[in-house]
């Protein structure tokens, strides 16, 4: 059964209720729950799990250590460590997402985007941590300057656009081939519809993470370092400020 994706609507929420679909010890000590909703965002993009509790009815917490994918696209496993007392199908969950973690992870993710329209160039990769993030591209090393890159992503951010979700269809993305800037991780197609993120005048391209409803509140960027990660790899490093 699918995992209502309840982040997918409002990346905000921070609690909510769910209820158990399956729960399997892996190996010893390790387990992992599936929920038929959840507020966690699963390993992917670039973007790390989500981490946090699940609270059971009798006030018992459950750290959730990582968040991943099943073994189909819909599922989201909950991994935690494997205790005495494993939930069972049924039971009903309070979820409580690790808060500031996340908004820092939303706070990156949206301003990589950005900094993506900033170096106009094919994204190689790309990763994000609770602390910084950063985006490959394929350009000469000589045309990435710290300086030029900070100010054009915050000169950016300080207009203070509201992000958006639009979906299109497999065959809309495939007539519009520009809109896919990763080389490294294509959109997944299969499922009918495409998501993608909308920076009205700024950016526009598919991605299925957790983003911030307003530029404005990643703040501003530093680049703490660019270097050559090979031919076709050019990494540029970034944090958060104010």
């Amino acid at each position: 059964m699918a995992t209502e994706l309840l982040f997918r609507e409002d990346a905000y929420l921070k609690t909510a209720t769910a209820r158990v679909l399956a729960a399997r010890v892996v190996e010893p000590g390790a387990a992992y729950l599936e929920l038929d909703r959840t507020i966690f965002y699963p390993l992917g993009g670039g973007q790390p799990g989500d981490t946090g509790f699940l609270v059971r009815e009798n006030g018992e917490r459950i750290a959730i250590v990582d968040t991943r994918k099943g073994d189909t696209h819909d599922v989201v496993r909950h991994l935690f460590a494997a205790g005495a007392d494993l939930p069972q199908p049924g039971e009903t969950l309070t979820l409580e997402l690790d808060w500031p973690r996340r908004y820092a992870l939303m706070r990156l993710h949206t301003a990589l985007h950005v900094m993506s329209c900033v170096v106009i160039a094919p994204v190689t990769g790309g990763n994000i941590a609770p602390d910084k993030a950063r985006l490959d591209f394929d350009i000469d090393m000589t045309l990435l300057d710290a300086s030029n890159i900070e100010c054009g992503t915050n000169e950016l951010v300080a207009r203070g656009v509201d992000t958006g979700t639009v979906w299109i269809t497999d065959a809309e993305l495939d007539a519009q081939p520009e809109l896919v800037k990763t080389m490294s991780v294509q959109p997944p197609r299969g499922a009918g519809l495409v998501r993608l993120l909308k920076i009205p005048g700024i950016d526009l391209q598919p991605c299925g993470g957790t983003h911030v409803k307003n530029i404005a509140e990643i703040g501003g960027i530093r680049v703490v370092r660019i270097r050559n990660e090979g031919r076709r790899n050019k990494r540029v490093e970034i944090t958060l400020v104010g």
